[in-house]
């Protein structure tokens, strides 16, 4: 990993370089009508095997050694252009224009990034996305569970890891970060529910610890959602479903067509949600989205983006119940034990995004954020365990103040005849959490024990160096990463006044290659570190030793376009994570875990059988055990070892379309020995919609063949009130029956 680091000292002396290529063509593209440029899109030479993308900008430069007599312009979603060269020194300008999706328009060269990007445009496009469920989903290989009524982040599952609620994946929505350090629930905590799915672009997303600009908690990956800048229409949906469910969503447009054709563009929307879920003890919850964003392109081709939202839910839940239960017949499978869980959380979100244009070759980002998240969660997990007289509930809560900027410095140039792409970036995060709180509680009204109440003020400044250089079919990424975290605590319950405090850095260098066999089919090797940070109350308990564990991981994949409308990627992949310590929100005690290896193959599928007909298909198989317990007695508790996910998606010209799909989980051990088995599942959902230019009539079932599964799944020790000794089992969180949804959407 270390011979990374003197590659990038020979890549930083593109800065200083001109461009020497004589066959230069420069463009810009943008969306015909928004005006908005689009990123990403893919400029290939024709007739040749250069290719590059846009960037931020909608700006490409593509190096050649011969000349070229026009380039091929496309994206996923947008008609494929064909420009002609005409000059050396002609700018380009590419306007395109919407059209059906077309997986000829993939292009498997140049960039592993860029290729996957397609993969998730295709499956944003097709799939009907309701839910923060259904947002995670759209990463291949991810699965997510629920376990608190609704209002609580999911529990996330991806490469052989029990994620919890975002320890070891990094999740960001327009730059916003999502992981809650230091949260009163878990390290890492990324609640998704103030993101409104409709408003969704395009999905990011990236496996493994291998970029730069990924820091803190990207270990098995990182997710970046991104919102539309623009609205193609205006929207108003309602949705009723069963169990008291009832949904209603509006998109608007507020600046008008004449304001779009000169870059500017302004939409506000909201959602609101009602539902009680299938349990005995209605889950009253309700949520609140409130969501606006102002983009303008400025006169020297800048983009300024701001961008506010509001969320608010409240929930109450009848959270996991243990197999005994009810096999015993004490309750049904939807009943519950103690069914005053729930809770209460709100965030309110400001950002102000500017891509600074500096020439053709050049662009800075700025961006600056405030988040203030509120949060109150009750929880019963071990029932009357410890109190047998009052239960075991306990109240997590908080509040805290987020503020942050990230910056990055982007140059395209020639190093020795070969294009040379720099990225140089810094910024920081600065959590303000006041009265970080677990307590004892009954019936959510009375406080019977306090256990940790305190403040913490946590700090990640960090700075990052990404070069990238292209040699005819090979590519070299080299970069590096510093981060430097600041820890302070201050315990409210300690007698005397005294801040705690503890500073740490850590470096992550990153080292891959890509080679393209041909236009169709590439090969790339990828390696690097990363790390999660531990919350600030185990960094202090340990004094910072062993807090900042690292994560060591290589892939070794292929992309691959066997035939014009199927993409094939797959890769083996291994990671290693360093010993931690981990601070146990709902015991407020701090646990060692111990180092793991994990190691797996991944294969995702994409396939166009007609111009309406789609077929995917994601497989993935993990190897994760303890690196320092025997055999036998190395589980890693809850890690899936094989997961998949596929459908056939259908978008007739008829207007007629939707999706069936279904998704698999195998059973896999529960805890360290596999002596309690968490039990796999196979569910099945289905959408079906006629849209109209004007509207849209859709219904949506949910688990079609009625599968009894269980979602959210733990070995708990636990006591019922009547039981005179503890019994530790599965315990679990039902998963959803067959669940009918219908909706009715009106676009103007």
């Amino acid at each position: 990993m270390r011979k990374a680091l003197p590659l990038l000292t020979l890549f930083l002396t593109g800065f200083c370089l001109q461009v020497s290529a004589h066959n230069i063509i420069r463009g810009k593209v943008l969306d015909a009508a928004t005006q908005l440029p689009l990123e990403g899109a893919s400029v290939q030479a024709e007739g040749l095997p250069y290719g590059t993308a846009t960037n931020r900008l909608g700006q490409f430069t593509l190096y050649t050694d011969t000349a070229v007599a026009a380039v091929l312009v496309s994206y996923i979603g947008y008609e494929t252009q064909r420009i002609e060269v005409r000059s050396p020194e002609e700018v380009l300008s590419v306007e395109l224009e919407p059209a059906a999706i077309d997986m000829e328009q993939v292009v498997v060269s140049g960039s592993e990034a860029r290729s996957l990007n397609s993969i998730s445009k295709v499956d944003v496009s097709l799939r009907a996305v309701n839910s923060s469920q259904d947002v995670l989903r759209l990463v291949p290989g991810l699965f997510t569970a629920q376990h608190a009524g609704g209002g609580k982040a999911e529990q996330m599952f991806l490469r052989g890891f029990d994620i919890d609620h975002g320890t070891d994946i990094r999740i960001s929505v327009d730059g916003l970060p999502v992981n809650m350090v230091s949260h009163a629930h878990g390290q890492g905590y990324a609640d998704l529910h103030f993101l409104i799915p409709e408003l969704i672009q395009d999905v990011d997303f990236g496996k493994g610890p291998y970029y730069t600009s990924q820091g803190d908690f990207n270990t098995s990956g990182y997710v970046q959602f991104h919102t539309y800048n623009a609205l193609e229409r205006n929207l108003a949906k309602v949705e009723v479903g069963q169990f008291n469910t009832l949904r209603s969503l509006a998109m608007v447009d507020v600046l008008g067509e004449q304001a779009k054709a000169r870059g500017r563009n302004a939409y506000i929307a909201g959602e609101y949600l009602l539902t009680d879920g299938p349990f005995e003890s209605p889950q009253h919850f309700n949520r609140l989205n409130l969501f606006g964003k102002y983009t303008d392109i400025l006169d020297d081709g800048s983009l300024f983006i701001l961008e506010a939202s509001a969320f608010q839910s409240k929930w109450d839940a009848s959270g996991q119940v243990p197999e005994r239960a009810i096999e015993t017949g004490l309750i049904g499978r939807f009943g519950a034990i103690d069914d005053t869980e729930g809770g209460y959380t709100s965030r309110k979100n400001l950002s102000a995004h500017l891509v600074k244009n500096i020439n053709e070759h050049t662009y800075v980002e700025n961006q600056f954020y405030y988040s203030r998240y509120d949060f109150e969660l009750y929880s019963n997990f071990t029932f009357f365990l410890n109190d047998p007289v009052n239960g075991d509930q306990i109240r997590q809560k908080e509040g805290r103040n987020i503020y942050g900027y990230s910056g990055a410095y982007h140059h395209n140039t020639e190093l020795a005849g070969s294009p040379l792409a720099s990225v140089i970036g810094a910024g920081f995060r600065y959590d303000d959490i006041n009265d970080n709180e677990l307590s004892r509680t009954l019936n959510r009204r009375e406080t019977t024990q306090p256990i940790a109440l305190g403040n913490i003020d946590e700090l990640n400044a960090y700075a990052y160096i990404d070069e990238s250089l292209r040699l005819g079919r090979f590519s070299i990424n080299a970069g590096a990463r510093l981060d430097f975290l600041k820890f302070d605590y201050d315990d409210k319950l300690s007698v005397e006044y005294r801040t705690l405090s503890q500073q740490r850095t850590a470096v992550s260098p990153k080292l891959n290659f890509l080679y393209d066999l041909n236009p169709n089919w590439q090969l790339y090797l990828k390696s690097g570190m990363g790390f999660h940070s531990n919350d600030a109350r185990v960094v202090v308990a340990q004094k910072g030793e062993e807090i900042l564990p690292k994560a060591y991981g290589a892939d070794l994949g292929t992309l691959w376009k066997p035939a014009p409308r199927l993409i094939v990627n797959t890769a083996l992949w291994y990671l290693f994570l360093e010993q931690e310590f981990v601070y146990v929100g709902d015991e407020g005690i701090v646990e060692p875990s111990g180092r793991t290896r994990r190691m797996g193959v991944d294969a995702t599928l994409r396939y166009q059988l007609t111009g309406w007909l789609f077929a995917d298909v994601d497989a993935n198989y993990t190897y994760a055990r303890s690196a320092d317990d025997p055999e036998g007695e190395n589980y890693i508790p809850l890690a899936p070892d094989f997961t998949s996910t596929g459908g056939l998606t259908f978008q007739h010209p008829s207007g007629i379309n939707g999706s069936i799909r279904y998704r698999h989980l195998d059973s896999r051990p529960a805890n360290e020995d596999g002596s309690v088995m968490a039990r796999g599942y196979t569910v099945v959902d289905a959408v079906l919609n006629y849209t109209h230019r004007n509207f849209e009539i859709g219904l949506t079932l949910e688990n079609v063949l009625d599968t009894e599964w269980n979602e959210a799944q733990f070995d708990t020790e636990s006591r019922l009130f009547n039981e005179a000794e503890p019994v530790s089992e599965l315990h679990f969180t039902p998963g959803m029956p067959r669940y009918l949804r219908g909706r009715v959407s009106y676009f103007f």
